[in-house]
């Protein structure tokens, strides 16, 4: 049977490692998926899910791959992990640490996500009490017009983050020429780094609602 197919907008969380990109994924699609650890680095692979917590469901991107090397490989690894994001997906998350304050690696990161030409919300984590509010205009220096200062721990700012997301995606686009399928189950096999996050994502972004 003939039923239209939705496409949902993509966002993807990105920043260096250890700022709270983890929490703040499973924050925002209201259950624990990704890993959340004090070790930088944790989160090896891309996950993702979709997010209905806003007025409008998309598919959220917690970036992974990065894991801890000397500061110029694990800047590298930002910053191809941004790339990659950005050339998937119509908004990126751009997760700082306030607590920790402004690093080397947020700058490079905030040079290629100007470049990226997709709007970006900076994310100021770790604001978790009225008294660490202060420590967001750090952040100013890095130019985005559009910032939220949150603690994804303990739920602070979600709820202004969630409607920053729904006033710059665009629409589901509905092609109403799509086929439904029956489920499949697929899995997606290979050595790391040969793309098979890339290839999930094209799948997700593109696959109908079914029942």
């Amino acid at each position: 049977m003939n039923e239209a197919a939705t496409k949902l907008p993509a966002v993807a969380i990105v920043g260096r490692p250890n700022v709270g990109k983890s929490a703040l994924f499973n924050r925002l699609i209201r259950r624990k998926v990704a890993i959340v650890h004090d070790q930088p680095g944790i989160t090896r692979d891309r996950i993702s899910a979709v997010c209905a917590s806003g007025t409008q469901p998309f598919v959220l991107w917690d970036t992974g791959g990065i894991f801890g090397a000397g500061e110029a490989e694990l800047t590298g690894q930002v910053r191809r992990a941004a790339e990659e994001a950005f050339c998937d997906s119509d908004l990126l998350l751009f997760v700082v640490d306030a607590k920790e304050g402004l690093s080397p690696i947020d700058e490079e990161l905030a040079r290629v996500l100007r470049k990226s030409q997709k709007p970006v919300v900076l994310v100021i984590n770790k604001i978790d009490d009225d008294k660490h509010e202060s420590l967001a205009a750090e952040f100013d220096s890095l130019g985005f017009k559009s910032s939220i200062a949150i603690s994804a721990e303990h739920d602070r700012g979600i709820l202004d983050l969630l409607g920053a997301i729904d006033r710059l995606l665009p629409s589901p686009v509905v092609d109403s020429l799509s086929t439904s399928p029956q489920s499949l189950a697929v899995a997606i096999l290979g050595r790391p780094n040969v793309g098979k996050s890339s290839l999930i994502n094209s799948i997700v972004r593109s696959i109908a609602d079914v029942e």
